[in-house]
């Protein structure tokens, strides 16, 4: 089941343009998430739609500042289409300067949201590890 966004202008309709007898589930009360929002509501959104603020292809080492700049901030950016929030961009950088230079590069010949990506589900791994000990 996909969630749906309501229309700021009009509540019967969803953002992708879904009428409401058509939605089984709103997403209205938190902001959305990707995992759960419809992907067209999701695109249209206005931060999706906005330019992108960084631009890093894989194998670019200066994601890493962008993302402590984000961090450091406090403020969500849009790099390569993506939205990486605060905590993401902390998370990963927290976990990025543990790592060993090896494994640095594998990360970097990843895309951007994909080395976000892996570094929060390290993250993850090692929190649930630790909060079972």
């Amino acid at each position: 089941m996909s969630w749906h966004i309501r229309h700021p202008r009009d509540v019967r309709q969803s953002v992708c343009g879904l009428p409401a007898a058509d939605v089984r589930r709103w997403e209205t009360e938190h902001p959305p998430r990707i995992d759960y929002t419809c992907p067209d509501c999701y695109t249209l959104l206005p931060e999706a739609a906005r330019p992108d603020d960084a631009n890093h292809p894989p194998g670019d080492a200066t994601l890493i500042d962008t993302l402590r700049r984000i961090a450091a901030d406090h403020q969500c950016a849009k790099i390569d289409g993506a939205i990486v929030d605060t905590w993401s961009a902390a998370v990963t950088v927290l976990i990025w300067d543990h790592l060993h230079d090896d494994k640095r590069q594998r990360l970097l010949t990843l895309p951007s949201h994909e080395l976000i990506l892996r570094c929060v589900a390290i993250y993850t791994r090692l929190n649930a590890r630790n909060s079972d000990q």
